[in-house]
């Protein structure tokens, strides 16, 4: 998803292009969920709007049940939005003040023609009352609510029509730590009954490690590891995520003693207008050297269920000295065309193949 940069001038012409989004790909198993973290501005958000088709995307495709929701008309977008549906971030300004919580959470099945008209009003009230909200509210506008309420009201009415897909972009964000738990038991117990794939957008760590079992962790635009639960917060091979992880705090090692060394990352997330060339986190990574500013690191698989996109991929404090990929891109230490090499096929598409890449045998295995 590129979003265009226009001129101040008086005929607006366009300048440049912010790269939101570039190239990213990953799976949702039917049922599962799977987590995506990363800082602020790092195209989360855009992420999810994408894939319920709030945004056009400039390329690419997006497979659902079998067709390319990416090239859906609006006339057929209407069904995918039964399917489909989208918790958002701000429950400030995802809510219409001008309409009631019953006038809200009742819309979907009036314009979907799910149930009776004299059946929608029963069914706000015990979607209400299934997210901890009073029944009997169902007449009140949302500047009644606190913020938290008002979250909750927007996860009723995602969860109105009983998707097969719901992106949770930050949900429990706005809620008090004492009901952020239950409303995370509230999305599991639903996941549980009703099937639900979930996408689930989150900067806290623990909660995402609590509700996906697979995580993917995003870096302007891009995906820089992505694997299962075990292998993101136990075996994270990336500068990034070993950064990310740092700065969360460990229980177990204050009960023991002790604090764990915090990894700072100095200066600035580059402008997604102009990235740097190669990786786009070479900038502020302590392990970079020239072929990261020259060849973009792919995302390579390395585990049954783990992938990476780094040159120097390794556990923390076990990064190699020289470039794990250079082999298999055809290049030298330095990044530079080696003409004596032959370049591996390392891209992959969505999801785990049954063969991958060992880092220590610098060889490929099969399960």
């Amino acid at each position: 998803m590129y979003f265009p940069v226009k001129s101040s001038s008086l005929i607006r012409r366009t300048i440049g292009w912010v790269q939101a989004v570039d190239g990213i790909s990953f799976q949702v198993p039917e049922g599962g969920s799977l987590g995506l973290v990363g800082e602020s501005g790092c195209g989360k958000s855009t992420t999810g709007r994408l894939i319920t088709r709030l945004y056009d995307p400039t390329g690419g495709s997006m497979m659902f049940d079998g067709h390319d929701i990416a090239k859906l008309s609006p006339k057929e977008l209407k069904p995918l939005r039964r399917h489909v549906q989208m918790i958002f971030q701000d429950p400030y300004t995802s809510l219409n003040p001008r309409h009631t919580v019953g006038s809200i959470v009742g819309a979907p099945l009036a314009v979907h023609n799910v149930v009776p008209r004299d059946k929608i009003l029963p069914r706000v009230q015990e979607l209400l009352e299934v997210v901890g909200l009073n029944p009997e509210h169902y007449n009140r506008y949302p500047n009644e609510f606190s913020g938290g309420q008002r979250q909750r009201i927007g996860i009723a009415r995602a969860l109105t029509l009983n998707p097969r897909l719901l992106v949770a972009d930050e949900p429990v964000s706005a809620l008090d730590v004492s009901i952020q738990a239950q409303v995370i038991n509230l999305l599991q117990d639903l996941q549980k009954e009703f099937g639900i794939a979930f996408l689930f957008i989150a900067h806290d760590l623990a909660v995402v490690r609590h509700f996906c079992p697979e995580v993917a962790v995003m870096y302007l635009g891009k995906i820089v590891e992505i694997g299962d639960r075990d292998s993101i917060y136990h075996h994270a091979h990336h500068p990034y995520t070993q950064a990310l992880l740092s700065a969360v705090p460990d229980v177990r090692q204050a009960a023991i003693g002790g604090r764990r060394e915090r990894i700072r990352l100095e200066g600035d997330v580059p402008s997604p207008i102009n990235p740097p060339s190669g990786c786009r986190f070479r900038t502020r990574c302590s392990y970079a050297q020239e072929i990261c500013a020259k060849v973009e690191p792919p995302l390579l698989q390395i585990a049954p269920r783990h992938k990476v996109a780094c040159h120097f991929a390794g556990e923390l404090g076990a990064h190699p000295a020289t470039p794990v990929t250079a082999g298999l891109l055809a290049v030298d230490d330095q990044g530079s065309p080696d003409p004596s090499g032959t370049a591996s096929d390392v891209t992959t598409g969505p999801g785990y193949d049954d063969h991958w890449y060992d880092l220590q045998t610098k060889s490929t295995v099969s399960a």
